[in-house]
């Protein structure tokens, strides 16, 4: 990959973090006749980006030459359960926090071992360890914040 193309992927994944930080900041600062919409929508930005982390691996595996049938069927079944665990999150919000943090460290753990198996570079897969930890982080501290505030 092009270092351009690298650095652009390094600074939208860090991005990304934007909303998880502000919300949870949010949750810790405003009024608590607020903090419910921003609950919501930690938990709604979460709900999107775990899906997201599922289809890439469709991209990716869509897009890989000579994988044998097993490689690609795992992955391809692994690209749908980010999504259905992001959807189990919708049920009770304080539960769905749980949810969710537990979804992001089965995404990276998941992750690291099939990128590995699609030659994908060390950087990236450093890269989704630190942004696991600040959504993971920043979804504790909502959580926190939804108990303590509320």
């Amino acid at each position: 990959m092009h270092k351009l193309n690298q650095k652009l992927v390094i600074r939208l994944g860090f991005l990304g973090l934007v909303p998880f930080v502000l919300l949870t900041l949010a949750c810790w600062l405003v009024h608590p006749d607020w903090l419910g919409y921003f609950i919501k929508a930690q938990l709604a930005y979460g709900i999107v980006i775990l899906s997201f982390l599922g289809g890439v691996h469709w991209g990716v595996t869509i897009m890989a030459d000579g994988k044998d049938d097993e490689e690609t069927k795992k992955a391809l079944i692994w690209g749908v359960i980010p999504t259905l665990i992001a959807w189990c999150s919708l049920g009770n919000m304080l539960f769905g926090f749980l949810v969710q943090v537990a979804g992001f460290i089965a995404a990276y753990k998941i992750d690291k071992k099939l990128y590995q198996s699609y030659a994908v570079p060390d950087w990236f897969i450093d890269l989704r360890l630190q942004l696991t930890r600040v959504v993971v982080t920043a979804q504790i501290f909502t959580f926190i914040a939804a108990n303590v505030r509320s």
